[in-house]
């Protein structure tokens, strides 16, 4: 059946990376909402790792005390008590400091996911055809999550790793400047070791990052198209690209990770705490032979010595997963930074339902023009249809009427106001779409169609769902219109095109925008779905897009579009007549229609 301009009865009643320091300082402006927390909890944990070190600088003070000549009975319980007060406050402030930051990070997720969820809701719509499901979720749920361990643990463990050592510090100077110096010297032959292992090794990173997308993606590939891929007999090439894949990203890692896995075990082994350990027992019993120390003096190296370079290794997973969350903080800065629909300060509402285009100019990158100067009238209650070559402009001149994207030059106006002048909840009001890439929710089929218009009732959406020629379909599943997409509710592609006429019935929109509705639809589906869009349409003013121009020959008019302007207008017989493009259009359509009656 074709789309007529026939009036009838309408039926239903009245939503990349900039580099490191832009990074980090996305985190800190992200981190801004729990910062009081923060700090909180890094000064507990500064308490934490003081009082750490309490009881082993008690053990080494205790023994001074107990090996000495008068050993005061009164000083050893104070150092006792000095002991398990440390420990107190060391297993206090710890626990007290890992509840705080654990609850900010719940906090802060919460925080960003709404505020990122609140702004998609104001970005074009057009922002979200330019990137996939995939893509969004990333950001979503993979980028907010990878801050949980930098909030909760991260910050907390390179503190420690940075106060412990220098604590200890203090106190070895304090005991003997001079054996402190030769239990330090292996942090520079680490700091060397370490320095060598990580040159160039943004450069990997990157590296690392593009290989394990391109296995990423050929796996996806492979997996999402094998049953093309097994009938065309094309199933050992896809596998041979997945192994190439595969096989480049072992050659590129085993030749970046085996020299750094060398030198990381020497860099960890001279700061390990077998080897301080001996260094500090070493020194110890050189300088008590020589007399430059007691040898009870020697004792507060051996215990605390190790506290110089245990967090290390810390500091070092620690400043990874620092890395790792700025990446991902910049990455939920770009989708917030992403500019919203910009919407009227005092809205305005339209008169009537003529839509107009007004030497509307149009381009996605700023300099590469897709539409020119294109006028075009639609008069209410008629049927529009753009056709033309494959990048035309067809699709972007119709998502300009719902605010898709704001045209570069000209206006669209709804009832003789600018679209942009009207106010987007109020635009919707009065302009729906029938799209292509159906996208349905994973929700009921009954809570699908009600997006049209929240609060309907169940009897309105059945009778929606048989104008849409759906009904029948939905009562088959088993649990009817409480079936949950994607559970137990599996459409074809035509299915799920008629649940959402379904929803733009309901919704009731006069001015509604059709792109490609029959494009993904099997020929049974296809009858049932023209037969639901003669319903939907009936009435309004229809702005349509259709490479199946069989469709379209009973339109009010049709603009031919070429290169971005509109080249030819009339109707059907009109244009057969002209002998322009769109009469070679048609030819072209009625020797396909012959080749595919032919093959049947």
């Amino acid at each position: 059946m074709t789309i007529t301009a026939e009036p009838a009865a309408p039926v239903a009643s009245p939503p990349e990376d900039d580099g490191p320091a832009p990074d980090r300082a996305a985190l800190l402006a992200l981190l801004a909402p729990i910062r009081p927390r923060l700090v909180a909890a890094a000064v507990l944990q500064v308490v934490y790792a003081v009082s750490a070190l309490v009881p082993f600088v008690c053990v080494a003070e205790l023994a001074r005390v107990l090996l000495g000549p008068a050993p005061e009975t009164g000083r050893v319980w104070l150092i006792a008590g000095i002991a398990v007060a440390g420990l107190l406050v060391r297993f206090t402030s710890f626990g007290l400091a890992g509840a705080i930051t654990h609850f900010a990070d719940a906090d802060l997720q919460l925080h960003l996911r709404r505020r990122m969820a609140a702004h998609l809701s104001r970005v074009p719509l057009g922002w979200f055809g330019e990137r996939n499901s995939g893509q969004v979720k990333k950001v979503l749920q993979d980028d907010v999550r990878e801050m949980h361990h930098l909030v909760a643990h991260a910050l907390l463990d390179l503190l420690a790793a940075v106060v412990t050592p220098l604590a200890a510090l203090a106190y070895l100077l304090y005991v003997d400047w001079r054996l402190t110096l030769v239990v330090l010297v292996p942090v520079p032959l680490f700091a060397v070791a370490f320095a060598v292992m990580m040159r160039g090794y943004d450069e990997q990173m990157r590296r690392w990052s593009e290989a394990n997308t391109r296995i990423s993606a050929a796996v996806v590939e492979f997996v999402q198209g094998i049953a093309v891929i097994k009938t065309f007999g094309q199933a050992r090439r896809s596998y041979r690209r997945f192994a190439e894949a595969a096989d480049d990203f072992a050659e590129f890692f085993g030749a970046w990770v085996r020299p750094m896995l060398r030198l990381s075990g020497v860099s960890n082994a001279l700061i390990s705490p077998p080897t301080m350990l001996l260094v500090a027992t070493a020194g110890g019993v050189v300088f008590a032979a020589n007399g430059w120390l007691a040898p009870v003096d020697v004792l507060p190296f051996v215990l605390v010595g190790v506290a110089l370079t245990a967090p290390f290794l810390t500091l070092d997973m620690g400043s990874m997963r620092l890395r790792r969350a700025a990446e991902s903080a910049g990455r939920v800065a770009a989708l917030l930074a992403t500019p919203p629909l910009p919407e009227p300060a005092e809205p305005t509402r339209p008169h009537g339902h003529r839509v107009e285009f007004h030497d509307v100019s149009f381009s996605y990158d700023g300099s590469t023009p897709v539409l020119r100067g294109v006028d075009l009238t639609l008069a209410p209650g008629t049927v529009t249809a753009l056709v033309g070559p494959s990048g035309s402009g067809k699709s972007t001149l119709a998502k300009l009427l719902p605010r898709f994207y704001d045209p570069g030059a000209g206006q669209v106006t709804v009832g003789g106001v600018d679209v942009r002048d009207i106010g987007s909840a109020e635009l919707y009001h009065h302009v729906g779409f029938v799209l292509q890439d159906v996208q349905l929710l994973r929700a009921s089929l009954a809570d699908n169609i009600a997006l049209g218009r929240p609060g309907a009732g169940r009897e309105e959406v059945e009778r929606m769902a048989r104008a849409a020629q759906i009904h029948h379909r939905i009562t088959e599943l088993p649990r009817g219109y409480d079936s949950v997409i994607g559970e137990d509710a599996h459409l074809s592609g035509g299915e799920a095109q008629r649940v959402s006429i379904a929803r733009a019935l309901l919704a009731d929109a006069p001015i509604l925008v059709l792109d490609e509705a029959t494009a993904f639809a099997d020929p049974e589906s296809e009858s049932a779905i023209q037969d639901a869009l003669s319903t939907l349409v009936a009435g309004r003013t229809l702005l349509v897009i259709a490479h199946r121009l069989g469709t379209i020959t009973g339109a009010d008019q049709i603009a031919v579009l070429d290169g971005g302007r509109i080249v030819e207008r009339g109707t059907h017989d009109e244009l057969r007549a002209a002998g322009g493009l769109y009469t070679r259009l048609w030819a072209a359509h009625v020797r396909d229609d012959d080749r595919d009656w032919t093959r049947a």
